[in-house]
């Protein structure tokens, strides 16, 4: 499906590995947006939105493209600046890999409150387990469980941290139990 440009995949910047899957219609709608938003800030330079949709978006499937292939790929709209970039990074449609400053991640406008909630459940929820004598507690109890920090659902994290490793089920004669994983 992301070859047949029906998902696109993006890299969190979570401090982990951790991807999103989009469908490519809500990412261009999520991306009208921000440039709706960007445009009514800034009249100069808005061509580049355009280019980056027609020319980047849908040639370039990966998580990531380096600064070379950018502006290479940007270039065939029109003449590329930095400020064009700037445009970019500022609307949420790229973001700059910290460890190599030539390399740019592909991301998702106005994720950072998603992102924020989804680093605040997962450290809320594993809290919780460490509080506990044997850093365990059934799963029902912990479903009930309301988090304080974060607007994602206590199912979300707990199926998150399961997949991730960070916690894992044993089936008791109670129930399943959740329990942080030693490994």
């Amino acid at each position: 499906m992301k070859k047949d440009k029906v998902l696109r995949v993006f890299k969190l910047n979570t401090g982990q590995d951790d991807h999103a899957i989009m469908f490519m219609d809500d990412y261009l709608r999520q991306m009208a947006f921000a440039v709706k938003r960007s445009r009514s800030k800034d009249q100069d330079g808005t061509e580049v939105f355009e280019w980056f949709e027609r020319y980047v978006i849908h040639s370039k499937l990966e998580v990531s493209i380096d600064q070379c292939e950018l502006c290479s790929l940007l270039s065939l709209g029109g003449d590329v600046t930095d400020k064009h970039i700037t445009s970019l990074i500022n609307a949420g449609l790229l973001t700059r890999q910290l460890i190599d400053p030539n390399m740019y991640w592909f991301s998702i406008p106005s994720i950072g409150p998603v992102l924020k909630g989804l680093t605040q459940g997962r450290k809320e929820i594993l809290s919780l387990l460490n509080r506990k004598k044997y850093k365990e507690m059934l799963l029902s109890s912990l479903e009930k469980t309301r988090l304080r920090f974060s607007p994602l659902d206590v199912r979300f994290h707990i199926r998150d941290l399961i997949g991730s490793g960070h916690i894992k089920t044993v089936q008791t004669p109670t129930g399943l139990l959740v329990r942080i994983s030693k490994d």
